[in-house]
């Protein structure tokens, strides 16, 4: 076989290796949500991809085969190609047997080198850009190549399948598509512009539905507008006014013993039509939904869609009223940034650049998401702002109290009956001295207290 004859099978055998190397990365990296798609749009082709995607043995079988026999068929032929030349031209410096070292090691680089470019990397990474366009295409010639190397496949997959078997390793692609999974896809989506930086929050706000507790949405205690049971005409429609809200506990004495709720519509309508407005009417109050401070709030969620309600109360472990819920305020925390302030009381209000004030009730979820924290310490123990602060410093938290914490320094500016309302956030410049200084000051004193406290 001459010069030109070599170079010519050798440049079949790379064509012939970069289409195992596309065939096998198109199989891996194609997406089944794609496929699936294609297939419901009637390419048949899809489909075929999918089933083979299900039970990929012999698929793979057949790309291992091909890609390691051509590499050694390239490797004879590269040889003989090229090592004579490249030995003669070295015994002009060199000794024979050094010469034809010297022309076996360069004419191994030379055909190593032409495969990894043109059959592996080259064709591996236009193959991945677009793996289902790719792989509709090599499916069917790799269809014929299972049907020619069947004994071959036969042998090596019973020996695979073996030794899977044997260290108990999985022979099935898992398919599951976890939480995390549609996270990490919505993310890429959104540093390629395809999402919107807020549509894919509400989509990540969706799933923390099951890790945020009520708690973390409902409006506290201490900002309930409540009637008891025996108010006057003249109190109700004065809190109306004064407070106007959709729905109203009703209590008997005492804000923890709710014995109903009173919709705001059914009070307009009474007002409207001049007609008295008496609690005592059971047709006004109707019966309340009563939640655990535990539950998360898609469990929540459940509990309204089984009693068809909008409205519960939160009590904790000692029956205690901590808050009431509403679907609106479910949906709120979804929807983020997306709920204008007229629908919402603003917890977080940006000053400048560096610089926050927020509510001290403000869940932790949402103070780390706007100062872009990845976590906080003991977060465990908290749930709110405020209680961060509680837990910091290891006692109630009194005006102009600080804590540093991720590059910030939260500052209390009001406390109203031992309760943080409003807190302002810092952010410190990055290494500097202060900062530094600053933790270790509120270390030491949380360690201190906590002494203080155990002794």
């Amino acid at each position: 076989m001459n010069l030109s004859e070599s170079l010519l099978v050798i440049a079949l055998l790379i064509l012939l290796s970069a289409f195992f190397s596309v065939a096998e990365i198109s199989l891996a990296a194609s997406r089944r949500l794609r496929l699936r798609k294609m297939a419901d749009d009637g390419d048949e082709r899809a489909e075929r991809a999918l089933r083979v995607q299900e039970h990929p043995g012999e698929y793979f079988t057949v790309v291992q085969v091909g890609q390691n026999a051509v590499a050694i068929l390239g490797g004879i032929v590269g040889e003989g190609a090229f090592s004579p030349s490249i030995t003669q031209f070295f015994t002009l410096w060199f000794s024979a047997e050094s010469s034809a070292t010297l022309g076996f090691l360069l004419s191994f680089l030379i055909i190593t080198s032409a495969f990894i470019l043109l059959a592996d990397l080259l064709p591996r990474r236009i193959s991945m850009n677009e793996p289902e366009r790719y792989i509709v295409r090599v499916l069917a010639p790799m269809r014929g190549f299972v049907v020619v190397f069947k004994p071959i496949i036969w042998f090596y997959n019973l020996v695979t399948d073996s030794l899977f078997r044997l260290l108990g390793l999985p022979s099935t692609r898992d398919e599951r598509i976890t939480s995390d999974d549609i996270l990490a896809m919505t993310m890429a989506g959104t540093k390629t512009g395809l999402l919107a930086v807020r549509e894919q929050q509400v989509i990540a706000n969706v799933f923390e539905l099951d890790s945020r507790i009520v708690a973390s949405a409902m409006t506290q205690r201490e900002r309930i507008a409540f009637f008891f049971k025996d108010d006057s005409d003249a109190i109700i429609r004065a809190r109306i006014a004064e407070e106007p809200f959709s729905t109203y506990p009703v209590c008997d004495g005492d804000i923890d013993r709710v014995i109903g709720y009173v919709d705001a519509k059914d009070l307009f309508q009474r007002a409207l039509n001049n007609l008295p407005i008496s609690l005592q009417d059971e047709s006004l109050v109707h019966k309340v939904l009563i939640v655990p401070d535990r539950l998360t709030l898609a469990e929540v969620l459940e509990q309204f869609r089984q009693v068809h309600e909008d409205f519960a109360v939160i009590v904790n472990e000692y029956s205690r009223v901590v808050g009431v819920v509403t679907l609106n305020d479910v949906m709120s925390t979804v929807m983020g940034d997306l709920v204008s302030p007229s629908d919402e009381e603003e917890q977080i209000i940006r000053r400048d650049e560096t610089s926050w004030l927020i509510d001290g009730v403000t869940p932790v979820e949402d103070v780390m998401r706007a100062l872009h924290l990845d976590d906080m310490p003991h977060d465990d123990e908290y749930e709110t702002l405020g209680g961060f602060l509680m837990v910091m410093l290891r006692r109630v938290p009194r005006r102009t109290d600080a804590v540093i914490w991720g590059g910030y320094k939260f500052e209390v500016l009001d406390v109203d009956s031992y309760r943080i309302d409003q807190v302002m956030v810092t952010q410190l410049p990055k290494n500097t001295p202060e900062s530094a200084a600053a933790s270790t000051d509120i270390a030491q004193s949380a360690a201190q207290a906590t002494k203080h406290n155990n002794s």
